[in-house]
């Protein structure tokens, strides 16, 4: 299900009560990036074949929503293995970045098995992008958000190299807005991070404290528990 343009206040009323999102924490679940680097370099030899397929669906409807033009200048951050390079047309630019060198190793193998010519790969942390302000047209960030220390420091670095007017898209588990499932995830939350995402990640609370409008959030995969969030940067 898509859900398009609408009013700010109106989606924080529905899905998060109208209550303290401003302030609230995004997440039960706090680790340094330390923590991060050890779980994805655990990860980086079986990530694509238990993260691949399942989550495909997602990859492939963000790409598509992006409507992507050849002029356009895209960055990927948290790339891991590289799973969406093929995705994009061979005409426009890619740079996508990852924190974790055995992640962008399988990265830099797809790009060369796949003759990606359009793509640059860079080892960096996202909360310190080495970019020029207004870099990108398109900033994507797939199943990332949620597992990185600092989301906050991290969006404004996103939308810091994002040109005003450019999309920001987010890919990710966010926590239900339904009682009982809610109440499961935050359940969870301690051992889905050892597999690189909170499954308790509150996402009015997250727009609200980056400042962030929601031009559309569309449910993907199977079972559709993980959101495509496209963002206009500045507005």
């Amino acid at each position: 299900m898509a859900l398009f343009p609408r009013e700010q206040d109106q989606y924080d009323a529905e899905f998060a009560g109208g209550t303290d999102v401003a302030t609230r924490a995004l997440s039960a679940i706090s680790f340094e990036t330390s923590f991060v680097e050890g779980v994805y370099g655990k990860l980086a030899s079986v990530y694509d074949l238990f993260f691949g397929l399942p989550l495909h669906h997602g990859r492939a409807a963000a790409i598509r929503r992006m409507a992507i033009d050849p002029k356009h200048q895209i960055l990927e951050v948290g790339v891991g293995t590289g799973m969406s390079l093929p995705l994009y047309p061979r005409r426009c630019s890619v740079t996508a970045i990852d924190l974790s060198d055995s992640m962008l190793e399988r990265a830099r193998a797809r790009v060369l098995r796949y003759d990606l010519r359009n793509v640059r790969l860079l080892q960096m942390d996202a909360t310190e992008l080495t970019f020029p302000d207004d870099s990108f047209d398109i900033v994507y960030a797939p199943y990332f958000i949620s597992c990185v220390p600092d989301p906050i420091a991290v969006t404004r670095e996103l939308r810091r190299v994002c040109r005003p007017g450019g999309r920001i898209v987010f890919l990710n588990h966010f926590l239900s807005d339904g009682p009982i499932l809610s109440r499961f995830e935050r359940a969870i939350a301690p051992l889905t991070v050892h597999l690189g995402f909170k499954s308790d990640f509150d996402l009015p609370a997250f727009l609200a404290q980056t400042g962030l409008r929601a031009e559309s959030i569309e449910r993907v995969n199977v079972p559709r528990i993980w959101s495509l969030l496209t963002c206009r940067n500045g507005q």
